[in-house]
């Protein structure tokens, strides 16, 4: 049965706070949508040499990561605050990423870099998701699934494990040789360049098939949002449902960061920004604003890099540089509570 619930959740109605425009939200879906599909087109089709055959694909391959990457972060990152009631926590500020950077450094120093990447992909991206997933599930369940938790406690938990995992990660690499940390600093950064395309189908299946059970919570979530005794109240099992949606973020963002590795604070600026647009906080309109700002973010992003600029450099640190931005002002502003 579908719940009526009020637009805004209850922290931003305690807040005060107002989206940054009140366009209607089917005007920013078709206008970000549009931007969406013309930048994969100029992405694809811009500075065009040589055979067709050989660059169209490859294009075409970098393109699918940067679709699936921001589909699996800003869905995950956008179900993560919901569940949390925050909006500046993250998957990835929780510990994830530096748990894949842990798992990476371990591999390399038991097996050698050279072993590493030698390698079946697939053996990798299997043994990377079935480690992140099982992490992410013991740690967001024990914290989310029961009482009220303090968000200090939530961010302590997040900090302890990611330095844990850091000072690890450190310490083994000053033990390596430094020929094959060089080699292995190359895996610490996202990169659309080195996806292998039948782990890209696989990660798309994976992800197109949890973003069906997300769709068909989205009412479910609009109450969610607005705490858990009020959302107890309306008839949500709210434990449940908080477990699903766990599950559900946990295997999203360890499929996306094993596929091109971590972009901790990706989700947070395109969440932050789907808010801002939206006006309306309804999950069925702010889960594809967050999917199409993700995409114009990294297709265009690397596009202007490429064309532009020039750069030769990767597209993740721009975006970890502005995320981080965005982070801080959302502190400043006392998004935290």
């Amino acid at each position: 049965m579908r719940a009526r619930t009020s637009p805004l959740p209850a922290a931003v109605v305690q807040s005060g706070r107002k989206p940054l425009t009140a366009l209607p939200p089917g005007v920013w879906l078709a206008v970000l949508g549009a931007a969406a599909v013309s930048l994969v087109a100029a992405f694809l089709l811009v500075d065009v040499q040589g055979n067709l055959g050989y660059v169209l694909p490859r294009r075409l391959n970098r393109v699918g990561a940067m679709v699936l990457v921001a589909v699996a972060v800003g869905v995950s990152t956008v179900l993560f605050q919901t569940v949390t009631g925050n909006r500046i926590l993250t998957p990835s500020i929780m510990g994830l990423d530096a748990l894949y950077v842990l798992i990476q450094t371990v591999l390399a120093f038991a097996l050698g870099v050279s072993t590493l990447l030698t390698l079946g992909a697939p053996l990798r991206f299997g043994v990377e998701v079935t480690l992140m997933v099982g992490f992410s599930w013991l740690l967001y369940r024990s914290l989310f699934t029961g009482d009220g938790r303090s968000l200090h406690l939530l961010l302590l938990v997040g900090i302890v494990f990611g330095v844990f995992f850091r000072g690890v990660s450190s310490l083994l690499q000053r033990l390596m040789d430094p020929s094959e940390f060089i080699i292995l600093q190359d895996l610490f950064f996202a990169s659309f360049n080195r996806v292998d395309p039948a782990l890209l189908l696989i990660s798309a299946v994976v992800v197109a098939g949890l973003c069906v059970p997300v769709w068909r919570l989205r009412h479910r979530l609009d109450v969610l949002a607005l705490g858990r005794d009020t959302a107890i109240g309306l008839g949500v099992d709210h434990r449940r449902t908080v477990t699903a949606v766990l599950v559900i973020c946990s295997v999203l963002v360890a499929v996306s960061t094993a596929l091109v590795g971590p972009a901790t604070f990706f989700g947070l600026l395109v969440s932050a920004l789907a808010y801002q647009l939206c006006a309306s906080f309804r999950h069925a309109v702010v889960l594809p604003v967050a999917v199409l700002l993700g995409v114009i973010a990294l297709v265009g992003g690397q596009l202007v890099l490429e064309q532009v600029f020039a750069f030769d450099t990767a597209l993740s640190i721009v975006i970890e540089f502005t995320g981080g931005l965005v982070f801080l002002a959302l502190l400043l502003k006392g998004c935290i509570r």
